[in-house]
């Protein structure tokens, strides 16, 4: 994928992840294609451990190990946020 393929499959998994996470997430739309983007590296790379695929294409496999990758990211940063309070 070109690397405006990126930014628009980042901009979707990164909202879909924010969508289906309950909670207030930071950011605005630029955290959010970057959610996306760090969700399908972190997605592509358990998907791919655990014998799923990765991600390296615009298709459903992708987008859901990426918004997958995405709402641990969300919840992850959750932990921490509270962690920190």
């Amino acid at each position: 994928m070109g690397i405006l393929a990126w930014i628009v499959f980042g901009l979707i998994a990164g909202w879909l992840a924010r969508f289906l996470m309950p909670g207030k997430a930071p950011g605005g739309i630029v955290a959010t294609i970057v959610l996306g983007i760090l969700g399908a590296v972190i997605g592509g790379y358990i998907g791919q451990m655990l014998g799923y695929g990765k991600v390296t294409e615009f298709d459903v496999t992708g987008m859901c190990l990426a918004v997958g990758g995405g709402v641990l990211l969300l919840f992850l940063y959750g932990l921490f946020a509270k962690a920190r309070a």
